[in-house]
């Protein structure tokens, strides 16, 4: 592997960093800092896919470090944020949201890694899934039903079979 080849897995190591940091924010109760962690990965991953695509360096390995940091920044770092917001009120709920949201996001990007399908996705991605919700988290701190609702509907969304072209 040549050095350039290196930059796009650099990059999901870069995701899985802020992922990781993100979870990190919501444990120590910085939930502001835990969103803009987690857009920041979302921007990191955007770029370790344009990078492959540019080096010529699409890899087995590649895709599925990058699954395995999606899901630690875009499926356990948002699903943990809307369960800290939601725990004090809606203890239950939020548990299962938390687990029904990580769940999904695991099933839809291992469907992901396992379709031929370069054209579209099947569903609606993790990066969006968790970016978005991390963001209604930011946005409405206490709509915990809003909240609650939305996380169940984005995990829907994930692993519905409707095709969305990629751009």
């Amino acid at each position: 592997m040549s050095r350039i080849e290196i930059l796009p897995n650099l990059c999901t190591a870069a995701n899985l960093f802020f992922g990781v940091m993100a979870i990190a924010a919501v444990i120590n109760h910085n939930f502001q800092l835990s969103v803009a962690l987690v857009i920041i990965a979302a921007i990191l991953d955007r770029a370790d896919g344009a990078l492959a695509r540019r080096c010529n360096a699409i890899s087995s390995f590649g895709k599925e470090f990058d699954s395995l940091a999606d899901l630690v920044s875009f499926g356990v770092a948002p699903a943990a944020l809307l369960y800290s917001v939601t725990n004090s009120k809606w203890h239950a709920a939020g548990l299962a949201c938390f687990v029904l949201f990580t769940l999904c996001g695991a099933f839809r990007l291992a469907r992901f890694n396992i379709s031929d399908n370069s054209s579209c996705f099947q569903g609606v991605p993790i990066t969006i899934a968790g970016s978005v919700m991390a963001l209604l988290v930011a946005l409405l701190p206490h709509s915990v039903f809003i909240i609650l609702l939305s996380s169940v509907m984005l995990s829907a969304a994930m692993v519905c079979t409707i095709r969305i072209p990629k751009i």
